[in-house]
């Protein structure tokens, strides 16, 4: 449980700080000039489709949590409950584990796409964070899968790239950077 406390913990302070600084710069919010064009309204649906890369990314975090893989998941998930024998949860999972490089590259790819089209705003703090969180997990990711790496490096890309805080801060930023551009 101390593992639990620790990630609501964090959640609550990355949450509190973007909602300073949301707060902070709310009133006087750099104006978006470009509204309805179509170059814009492409950025918009590869931006939906970055996030919903992201949701099965992460979703497959969270159906680890609860098939009961990895250490905090044994103390989120009683011993006496063995979820990971149920026939859909370890289908589930198989499919997200096969896939999970494949969906990160896609939603790396279109994330940029959807910057790209849409501007990155430098102006607001959130916007360089997110990029700069989402190539941080890309690289390491890389890392990870490239038959080149040394080992001494994938282990180290291993602790760094599974960091769950990482896809925490991202959708925090992402969500108070997008309501400040939303009208």
């Amino acid at each position: 449980m101390k593992k639990l406390k620790q990630l609501l913990l964090f959640t609550a302070c990355v949450f509190l700080t973007s909602l300073g600084y949301f707060l902070y710069i709310f009133p006087n919010r750099p104006e978006d000039s470009e509204h309805e064009t179509f170059l814009r309204e492409m950025g918009e649906v590869f931006g939906t489709f970055g996030v919903w890369a992201l949701v099965i990314i992460y979703g497959r975090t969270l159906v680890k949590l609860a098939i009961g893989q990895g250490g905090l998941a044994q103390r989120l998930v009683p011993d006496e409950v063995d979820v990971s024998a149920i026939f859909p949860f370890k289908t589930l999972l198989n499919v997200l584990n096969r896939t999970h490089v494949f969906v990160g590259v896609a939603a790396i790819a279109v994330i940029l796409l959807h910057i790209a089209m849409v501007g990155l705003h430098a102006d607001i703090l959130f916007f360089p964070a997110v990029l700069a969180l989402v190539l941080w997990q890309g690289v390491f990711g890389f890392f990870l899968t490239w038959r080149f790496s040394p080992q001494e490096l994938k282990k180290a890309a291993y602790v760094v790239h599974a960091q769950f805080l990482t896809g925490i801060m991202i959708g925090i930023f992402s969500l108070f950077g997008h309501l400040l551009l939303d009208d």
